[in-house]
């Protein structure tokens, strides 16, 4: 572990190798589990303004739900989450002809009808955040259905922080990212 700024990093995000695989895993990240997405207040307000526009993208399933359920609940942890179809995928999964997993929320954003990607959890997958008083802790999170995404992160030798800069960027900021690079740096030299 080692301190950026008010975060606690943990130095597997730099040591492990990760690329998405969807082609092996079809996506199990949005439909494996027992809870939502994890979301935050600011997001809420965000989901709750932007449903009208999102619709369109989703499955008759997952509209039913979030009208049934809300744009997000409160979890069993009493954490703020994306509510699930039937207590299995999350209610904004869409899913490709090929059967993959894709997110309604980002192919809203891809048309250009929201500004809003997706949640910051999903973003930084398979980085987690936890934020505590003083600080946030920075952690890489270990998943069996992401093997196959291990696999192709160590084949084409991608660490995790590269895989998910443009959400720890949108997370942390330009200059967080840009320090721990020097860490990176200095930490496979």
């Amino acid at each position: 572990m080692f301190q950026l700024g008010k975060t606690i990093v943990s130095e597997e995000i730099i040591e492990k190798d990760f690329v998405c695989n969807l082609s092996a895993c079809k996506g199990a990240c949005c439909v494996e589990g027992e809870a939502g997405a994890p979301v935050t207040e600011e997001e809420v307000g965000i989901l709750k303004q932007i449903y009208p526009r999102l619709k369109p993208y989703l499955r008759p399933e997952g509209i039913e739900a979030i009208e049934k359920q809300g744009t997000h609940v409160l979890g069993q942890s009493d954490e703020l989450e994306t509510p699930l179809v039937n207590g299995k995928e999350c209610a904004y999964v869409t899913f490709t002809e090929q059967g993959i997993a894709s997110c309604g929320i980002e192919d809203a954003y891809s048309d250009g009808a929201v500004d809003f990607r997706k949640p910051i959890s999903c973003h930084l997958y398979p980085v987690r955040v936890q934020d505590f008083s003083e600080f946030a802790a920075v952690n890489y999170h270990r998943w069996p259905i992401c093997s196959d995404a291990c696999t192709l992160g160590n084949q084409l030798k991608v660490p995790v922080y590269k895989f998910v800069k443009d959400a720890l960027v949108r997370k942390f900021g330009e200059n967080w990212y840009t320090q721990l690079e020097k860490v990176a740096s200095e930490m496979q030299s």
